[in-house]
């Protein structure tokens, strides 16, 4: 029988960026970073993204569909579903 834990709502994402050590951030902070970094790209957005109206659903977008962004050249963003034990 599958362990309960599997099907738990609360994610945690290990987020890499280019030149920062690795930090652990909750879906909401995850969704937050994403939001401040697409709110400054507004102008120079990958195609798939200008289809949202809104920079919340382009951030939704972000983080259920993909796992790595291109900030600017030579800097990204990364981030994977971790588990932390409590």
């Amino acid at each position: 029988m599958p362990d309960s834990i599997m099907y738990q709502e609360e994610e945690h994402y290990v987020v890499l960026e280019a030149d920062r050590p690795e930090e652990f951030l909750s879906a909401p902070e995850l969704l937050a970073k994403l939001s401040a970094i697409l709110e400054r790209r507004q102008d120079d957005l990958p195609r798939e993204l200008q289809r949202f109206s809104t920079v919340a659903e382009q951030a939704r977008y972000l983080l259920e569909n993909h796992c790595e962004f291109d900030v600017a050249p030579g800097h990204f963003l990364q981030w994977y579903v971790v588990r932390l034990e409590k």
